[in-house]
């Protein structure tokens, strides 16, 4: 296939559309089933290029939850705790401990289910079928991958009505040097954004003494999912995963905070209250996920006030106060946090510190590095300066 039309591009407006390869070749793609659009496929390369890094970069499975052309979320395959596993709805899914994919999967699109409301998919590895059973039930608009097992391919064939887009690409395709893009009938050119990262990226430690492997994996996990989010960006990691992405805000401080207030909800999410919110059986996962947002961050309405826990719970819980979320999240650390510029202002270390970070990689470079890094010292906060941007527009 040498291109493929699309319904429309960005909008409806906004035809033709189409994709295709400037040089005649065939596209590296196979459309399995569906008809992805031109937002679709954004997001599948986008995230395509995230798993395929990861799982280079750290040898394990890799699962990406993309929305809007920004990740929601990435993981690694690594076993989920019982309490994960229930604060991801997962708890129910015969065989996942023996599939890493389907944990990647499951920290992925677990992180921050209302952002992954509707997301883009990719994998690392064959979709198998537990994998494809998680993916089923839950709202999504496709999925990229290298392949899929015969009957995790039919689990999602009978997605959406059998509408689900379900994209197969070449994992042995490189793309050409030399990237172009349009904007205003103006064409830019630019080398691909290539930089490797790894192990090698984190060894200048210009505050505390050593990063644990753990620190290095989430390290590198946060690093890569920065350069394939709309910068500017964010992201806090930890345990294998990206558990709070803030992606294209004007200000460094804004993209820490959004980041963080999504990493806080992550953890709150596995609070003992949260965990045992007496959901009634017929609440659906999108409207239990918004309900557990609202009880978490008190946000359009109160889910726990007379009126409103009838329509969600079989009694009225208790609400989790202030004073509850604030003792809980300051029993967490070890969270790794990545930045695709350098922190202008010491106050990103502050807002970072109070969501558990322990670890900091930036490219450093401003002229009040030595404010950055003296705040870190302040902290017991591990800095290492990557030397390297990671913009991504």
């Amino acid at each position: 296939m040498k291109e493929f039309e699309l319904k429309y591009g960005c909008n409806p407006n906004q035809k033709p559309a189409k994709i295709y390869m400037d040089n005649g070749s065939d596209l590296p793609i196979e459309i399995l089933n569906g008809r992805p659009g031109y937002i679709n496929f954004l997001d599948a390369f986008n995230s395509w290029q995230l798993v395929k890094e990861l799982k280079e970069a750290l040898n394990l499975p890799a699962v990406a939850s993309f929305k809007h052309v920004s990740p929601t979320s990435a993981a690694v395959g690594i076993p989920l705790s019982e309490k994960l596993k229930k604060a991801c709805f997962v708890d129910d899914i015969e065989g996942l401990d023996a599939s890493p994919l389907a944990c990647a999967y499951a920290r992925a699109r677990g992180t921050d289910r209302m952002c992954s409301f509707g997301d883009w998919v990719a994998l690392s590895d064959v979709c198998d079928v537990t994998t494809a059973k998680m993916i089923k039930r839950e709202v999504s608009d496709g999925i990229i991958a290298p392949g899929y097992e015969p009957e995790a391919l039919e689990i999602l064939m009978s997605k959406r009505k059998g509408s689900y887009n379900i994209v197969k690409i070449d994992p042995l395709y490189v793309p050409e040097v030399q990237e172009h893009k349009q904007v205003f009938g103006i064409t830019f050119e630019q080398g691909r954004n290539n930089f490797k990262i790894d192990r090698a990226l984190l060894s200048n430690l210009v505050s505390g003494d050593a990063l644990p492997e753990e620190a290095v994996r989430d390290l590198i996990i946060s690093l890569i999912t920065l350069k394939y989010t709309q910068s500017n960006s964010v992201c806090y990691a930890y345990d294998g995963q990206a558990i709070g992405v803030g992606a294209g805000q004007q200000s460094r401080i804004h993209c820490t905070r959004l980041a963080g207030s999504k990493a806080d909800t992550w953890f709150l999410r596995q609070h003992d209250k949260v965990l045992s919110l007496p959901f009634r059986a017929d609440i659906g996962r999108p409207d239990r996920d918004n309900v557990i947002d609202g009880y978490i961050n008190q946000n359009e309405e109160d889910v726990c006030a007379p009126g409103n826990w009838e329509r969600y719970f079989t009694h009225q819980p208790e609400p989790l106060s202030d004073t509850e979320k604030r003792e809980y999240l300051a029993k967490m650390t070890g969270v790794s946090l990545g930045s695709d510029a350098f922190f202008p202002f010491s106050d990103n270390i502050e807002r970072a510190h109070r969501s558990g970070v322990s670890y900091i990689a930036e490219p450093g470079g401003s002229i009040r590095d030595d404010a950055v890094i003296d705040c870190c010292n302040k902290y017991g906060i591990v800095l290492c300066f990557t030397g390297m941007r990671l913009f991504h527009h």
